[in-house]
């Protein structure tokens, strides 16, 4: 049972920790077609980021389709080659 409880505690750790990896950020523009979002964001911890107005690649394209102007985000970053790519993004609640 003590196992359990350990295993439940490191699970929602994790959850949290991934959670607050994510930054924060609002939406300014959409291009679906090129599979690219201008977020105007804060710090990206992440990627050693800080606040700005940036242009990223979206890694799903699909991701792009539940969007719109202005809607805050959470989202994660990572470099890939010279890009910096969004593989995750969702509305901020």
């Amino acid at each position: 049972m003590k196992r359990i409880a350990l295993a439940l505690a490191a699970s929602l750790f994790a959850a949290a920790a991934f959670a607050q990896a994510l930054a924060d950020g609002e939406i300014r523009k959409i291009d679906k077609a090129a599979g690219k979002v201008t977020i105007k964001h804060g710090e990206i911890k992440s990627v050693g980021m800080a606040p700005m107005t940036m242009v990223f690649v979206v890694k799903d394209k699909a991701a792009l389709d539940s969007l719109a102007v202005s809607d805050k985000v959470k989202f994660d970053v990572k470099q890939e080659g010279g890009d910096y790519v969004v593989t995750k993004i969702e509305k901020s609640k």
